[in-house]
């Protein structure tokens, strides 16, 4: 079980979480020539975890109200991305439950879920519109969103053929624009040069002001100190501390020597 301390509070609401997690567990097979059975179909959440599987988590709860700027914290393998994906709702628990209220902007690959032969100009309207911004937002936030992420040479260009700097400036120009209430971030934006992604953190920091629940992951204390208040450590799979996230970046550091 996870141990628990007091968080800061001052900026969050009393209102309903946003996101709730309880007792979730996901589980990943270790290589592609392990297959389940039919009847793995039809078993029980509790069955036994068969040969060349393992959890990638496993009893993680913790809850989210509406404003807070949560920092994940861990090795790499440890579960970070995959509590992101469980929250974007892009994979599911085997057991437990994830709970999301709200509407979820996910950054958590460098892709940004964009369509490799579409031109970037069809994948930002494609992008925007399947989180549901109408033609006519689009229209009117487009030269905003190119202009921001640096690109206007290549608007007709198939995003497949961009760098991978400049997929990550078209992902985050058109995630950040949308109004989703929870904002999800993985470590894409360490592919992008050093002023880009300070032109990114000044955004998230707009965002956060907004209102927006923040999900951050990075290997980068100062910049899980900037953006967060909250941490949750996870370890081999487990969340071992949600506290401060002070608390919790110290704790990682005496654990592994950092």
């Amino acid at each position: 079980m996870a141990e628990i301390s007091p968080t800061p509070t001052a900026t969050v609401s009393n209102a309903a979480p946003v996101i709730s997690v309880t007792d979730a567990g996901i589980r990943f097979k270790r290589n592609r020539s392990s297959r389940r059975s039919f009847k793995d179909l039809f078993a029980g959440r509790n069955r036994r975890t068969r040969p060349g599987e393992f959890w990638a988590l496993r009893h993680v709860s913790f809850e989210v109200q509406p404003g807070e700027a949560i920092g994940v914290v861990g090795r790499n393998g440890q579960g970070k991305s995959t509590l992101l994906k469980l929250v974007a709702q892009v994979v599911y628990p085997d057991e437990g439950a994830v709970a999301v209220n709200e509407g979820v902007a996910p950054l958590i690959e460098i892709t940004g879920g964009f369509v490799a032969d579409l031109s970037v100009r069809d994948n930002v309207y494609l992008t925007a519109g399947l989180h549901g911004m109408t033609k006519r937002e689009i229209d009117e936030r487009f030269d905003e969103i190119i202009e921001f992420a640096e690109i206007r040479d290549f608007v007709d260009t198939p995003y497949k053929h961009l760098s991978s700097g400049m997929k990550v400036r078209i992902a985050f120009a058109v995630i950040s624009r949308l109004e989703e209430p929870i904002i999800l971030v993985d470590e894409v934006l360490a592919v992008g040069d050093k002023a880009f992604r300070e032109k990114c953190y000044t955004r998230i920091e707009e965002l956060l002001a907004g209102g927006r629940t923040l999900f951050f992951v990075s290997h980068s204390e100062r910049d899980l100190l900037r953006f967060c208040t909250r941490g949750l450590y996870l370890d081999k799979g487990a969340l071992v501390l949600d506290a401060a996230i002070g608390e919790v970046v110290d704790r990682y550091n005496a654990d592994y020597g950092v």
